[in-house]
C-alpha cells in the first residue's frame, strides 16, 4: 500500500487486495499492520500526505483495500462487543445512559488522576493526539447523511467542537496548547509511528462509521457515548495534570471539555440518537452497536495503557 502512495514502482489492484484479505484472515482490532494500513488509507479522505497526489483518494485498488480492512474491522467489532437490550417502546436516550454510566474500579482517567507520573502524563497527551489534533472530524462526515432534528443536534455539537466560529478556540487548538505546554510536538500526526494499534484502532473506528453512510446510525451512537463518556475522565485528566503542578494553558482543553461535553451528552442522546432513530427506527440496532463499540475502543487503549504502565514499561512504540 505505502508503494502504491508513494508512486513507482506500485503494485497492481489485485496485488493490493490480495495482501488486505490475507492480512485480515485473523483478528484484526490489535493488529498493528492493519490498523497503520487503515489508518492511512483513511488519511487520503481527510488531509492527506505530503508528495502524495490528492486523487489518489479515489484509486480504485486503494479503496478496495480500505473495504476490505473496514469490513474485517467491521466484523471483529461485532463479534466482541456487547450490545444492550432496548426494551420496546423504551427511550433510547435511556439506554444510552445505561450503558455509559460510570463503573466502579480503576480507570485510565483515574489513574492519570491519582498516580500518574510527568512521564506517564506527556505519554497519554500523545496518544490523544492522533485523533484530538483533529478532533471531531469523523463525525462530521455523519451531518450529510441525517435529516431534520438529528441532523439539528449533530451541527450544534460539531459548531461547539470547531470553536463556535473562533479558531483559537477550537477543540483541536485547545488540545495543541495543551502538546505546547508539556514540551511536546503539536504537528498532525507527528506521533504516529509511536502508537500502537489500540490507539489506531480508537481513531479507525470512528472514521470507519463516519465514512460509510450504511453505518450512520453506528457513527451516531459512536458521538453520542463518547460525548456521554467525556465529562468526568476530562475532569479527572485535568485534576491529574494539576497534580503534577501544571499550570491551565495545560489543563484548558480538559476544562473546556467538563462543562461542554455536560451539555453536548444531553443533546447527543436525546436529540442526535433520539431524533435518528424517530426517523428511522431500523437504524435502533446500529446506533446501540455504534455506541457500544466506542466503549471497546476506549477500553483497548486503557488496556495497553495501564498495561504498560502497570508493567513499568512505557506505553509507546519504541522509536525507529
Amino acid at each position: 500500500m505505502i508503494g502504491r502512495l508513494a508512486g513507482p514502482p506500485a503494485p497492481d489492484g489485485a496485488e493490493l487486495s490480495d495482501a488486505a484479505r490475507e492480512a485480515v484472515a485473523r483478528d484484526v482490532l490489535l493488529d498493528d499492520d492493519v490498523q497503520l494500513s487503515l489508518f492511512l488509507l483513511h488519511e487520503l479522505h481527510h488531509r492527506g500526505f505530503d508528495r502524495v497526489p490528492a486523487d489518489l483518494e479515489w484509486d480504485p485498488a486503494l479503496v478496495s483495500a480500505r473495504g476490505v480492512l473496514e469490513r474485517a474491522l467491521e466484523r471483529d467489532l461485532r463479534a466482541t462487543v456487547v450490545v444492550p437490550e432496548h426494551p420496546a417502546g423504551g427511550d433510547v436516550a435511556e439506554t444510552l445512559f445505561a450503558l455509559t454510566a460510570p463503573t466502579p474500579g480503576p480507570g485510565l482517567a483515574r489513574f492519570v488522576a491519582r498516580s500518574a507520573d510527568a512521564a506517564q502524563a506527556r505519554e497519554l497527551v500523545m496518544h490523544r493526539s492522533i485523533y484530538t489534533l483533529a478532533e471531531a472530524d469523523p463525525h462530521t462526515w455523519a451531518i450529510p447523511r441525517l435529516t431534520g432534528r438529528a441532523k439539528a443536534a449533530l451541527v450544534e455539537i460539531q459548531a461547539d467542537e470547531y470553536g463556535g466560529g473562533r479558531p483559537e478556540r477550537m477543540h483541536s487548538a485547545l488540545f495543541a496548547q495543551t502538546m505546547r505546554a508539556l514540551g511536546l510536538d503539536d504537528r498532525y500526526g507527528h506521533y504516529l509511528p509511536r502508537v500502537p494499534a489500540a490507539t489506531l484502532t480508537h481513531v479507525n473506528v470512528m472514521r470507519t462509521f463516519g465514512l460509510n453512510r450504511r453505518l450512520r446510525g453506528a457513527a451516531v451512537g459512536h458521538l453520542a457515548a463518547f460525548e456521554m463518556t467525556s465529562s468526568l475522565p476530562n475532569r479527572q485528566y485535568g485534576d491529574g495534570f494539576r497534580r503534577l503542578g501544571y499550570d491551565e494553558r495545560t489543563t484548558e482543553y480538559f476544562d473546556e471539555h467538563v462543562e461542554a461535553d455536560a451539555v453536548h451528552e444531553q443533546i447527543a442522546a436525546r436529540d442526535l440518537a433520539g431524533g435518528l432513530v424517530a426517523d428511522e427506527p431500523d437504524l435502533l440496532p446500529d446506533v446501540l452497536f455504534g455506541a457500544a463499540a466506542c466503549l471497546a475502543a476506549d477500553d483497548l487503549v486503557a488496556d495497553a495503557l495501564l498495561g504498560a504502565w502497570n508493567s513499568g514499561r512505557s506505553s509507546l512504540v519504541a522509536a525507529a
